[in-house]
């Protein structure tokens, strides 16, 4: 009996070890921001409609699906981002969760993207202009989890180039706007 529950408490005990090993990548979270020289309404006309993002130099074309769908309600606005490439035609689908345009903010989502051309899963992210003193802060964050879902991720789909992809996105988009408008430091 003394040797059966043994057995059965370290069963336990190495279960629970394997299972805390096991539990697979944690949520990322990116936020980087620019102050610019324009206010916020300016900014907020460049950047707040859901179905444009060419102000993004990595976006040749937005188009709303269905062709003709709202591009104002959360659950129903959906967009797809033709990204510019020299190969093929990568696209990034999102799905309006949230927008505010008093609050000059808009939420979405990923909801289909290849993890070659985004090495992400799960993503959401926020895109909000804020009043400086009359002047436009852009903050753009988000939350992910890497390409890879399982433990022991290869190196194109681990947490650093999860990271490194979707900072170099916000990077190169917060650059445009402080192109267009002037960046304050």
């Amino acid at each position: 009996m003394i040797r059966r529950s043994f057995g059965l408490a370290l069963g336990a005990i190495l279960a629970m070890a394997t299972a805390a090993g096991a539990h697979g990548p944690s949520r990322l979270k990116t936020e980087m921001s620019v102050t610019l020289d324009a206010t916020p309404a300016e900014v907020w006309e460049a950047i707040g409609r859901f179905d444009d993002m060419g102000w993004h130099p990595a976006v040749a074309s937005t188009a709303m699906t269905p062709e003709g769908a709202p591009a104002d309600l959360p659950d129903e606005s959906t967009r797809v981002l033709h990204l510019k490439s020299d190969s093929g035609d990568p696209t990034i689908t999102e799905q309006l969760m949230k927008i505010d345009p008093d609050k000059r903010m808009y939420k979405y989502m990923i909801t289909d993207v290849a993890v070659e051309v985004l090495p992400v899963t799960n993503y959401s992210a926020t895109l909000q202009v804020n009043d400086l003193d009359g002047k436009a802060e852009v903050v753009w964050k988000g939350g992910y989890y890497r390409g890879f879902p399982n433990n022991d991720p290869p190196e194109n789909l681990n947490d650093d180039a999860a990271t490194a992809a979707v900072t170099a996105i916000y990077q190169a988009g917060l650059d445009a706007l402080a192109e267009r408008f002037g960046r304050l430091e």
